[in-house]
């Protein structure tokens, strides 16, 4: 299932401006996540976000239970649809692997 990117914000007393451009991703059951484009990886001709999702701010305190303290991250390829917008998709198997292959490089260059 394709997800577009969301420029807006969806609470602005949830999310502030400052955590970049916004995904909203949808499962097969309509609950709606929101993630942070961290990174954006190139990968041949490919382009694929590592997102990051995005919690609202409570107070947190052990056994708290909204699972805060595991960063849920994912990787989507971009695609341009036919409006000229880009779309988040999963990857197949092997661009996950070539994505994940990339993404190392990048750390181990980074240190």
């Amino acid at each position: 299932m394709a997800n577009k990117r969301n420029e807006q914000i969806p609470n602005e007393e949830e999310f502030s401006d400052d955590d970049g451009i916004i995904v909203e991703m949808t499962d097969e059951d309509g609950n709606s996540y929101f993630y942070v484009e961290e990174m954006v990886i190139p990968v041949g001709n490919d382009r694929f976000a590592l997102l990051v999702e995005l919690h609202d701010e409570h107070e947190h305190g052990e056994g708290c239970g909204c699972g805060c303290e595991d960063d849920d991250v994912i990787i989507a390829k971009i695609v341009t649809n036919a409006d000229g917008e880009d779309e988040y998709i999963e990857p197949t198997d092997e661009e996950f692997e070539a994505v994940q292959a990339a993404y190392e490089k990048i750390l181990d260059e980074d240190e």
